[in-house]
């Protein structure tokens, strides 16, 4: 089992004044401890220093620091037993979906399967949604996916920042219009994700007219309440995606977001 020493966990101490107050000094060392842990500069199966040394490496209270640990526990990323120490577990264990790992895993890693599950999961929820909201949309949250998509062609190019936002509005809108509370809630954890993705696969985008072809498709089968056509359409978008995502990832195009 590798292990790891004071000596390894590089900070910098800041003063923080005393209006930040208690929770700004935790929030803090949670994002640089979660962040040293997915880019690996505190590695997997790696035994943290003990709870004096760590408090003195991160220059913050044990009780700052013992809330931290519990925190990082309850994300599966450390586990802590009694005379054996606090070790980092296996990466399986983290919950991605919490804010900060989210963050911290776009920042830091460049991991290919966490796209690749990214894309797994949008391809069992999309096409269900699509199908919802075309049985379930308002006329409201119709207009909000039309204005979405006449966005994405308003951006008129895939390789920019504009059509990876307005993408992003564009799923979501149909997603939100489900009418499904959990598909919403999931879209809203990984809404980070999501953009992150976008903007990988645009980039290997090789027609921006065959794309708004594929978004016309599902926005004209949910506008005319027909749920199977949505499904269907939304499979064979999610399909696209795919096939970009492969390209990109083949011809070494990813990268950290901007």
């Amino acid at each position: 089992m590798k292990s790891t020493h004071s000596g390894s966990l590089r900070t910098t101490h800041g003063a923080t004044s005393p209006a930040q107050g208690k929770r700004t000094v935790r929030e803090e060392l949670l994002k640089k401890l979660i962040g040293q842990i997915v880019s690996g500069e505190i590695a997997e199966g790696s035994l943290l220093p003990n709870e004096a040394e760590l408090s003195e490496v991160y220059g913050v209270s044990r009780t700052s620091l013992r809330e931290a640990m519990q925190y990082l526990s309850a994300l599966g990323m450390v586990r802590s037993r009694t005379r054996a120490g606090t070790n980092v577990l296996p990466r399986e264990n983290w919950n991605y979906l919490d804010p900060l790992v989210l963050d911290a895993t776009l920042e830091f890693s460049n991991d290919r399967s966490f796209y690749v599950s990214l894309l797994d999961a949008r391809q069992l929820l999309e096409p269900a949604s699509a199908a919802q909201a075309a049985a379930n949309a308002t006329a409201k949250q119709l207009a909000q996916i039309a204005a979405a998509f006449e966005d994405m062609v308003a951006a008129n190019a895939r390789d920019n920042e504009a059509w990876s936002q307005a993408d992003l509005e564009f799923h979501t809108a149909i997603i939100n219009a489900s009418g499904n509370w959990v598909f919403r809630q999931f879209a809203t954890a990984i809404r980070a994700a999501l953009l992150a993705s976008f903007r990988l696969t645009n980039r290997a985008s090789q027609s921006h007219e065959y794309a708004i072809a594929r978004h016309q498709d599902v926005l004209d089968a949910i506008r005319m309440r027909r749920p199977d056509a949505a499904r269907l359409a939304m499979e064979q978008l999610i399909g696209t995606a795919r096939i970009e995502l492969s390209d990109a990832l083949r011809d070494g195009k990813l990268e950290k977001p901007d």
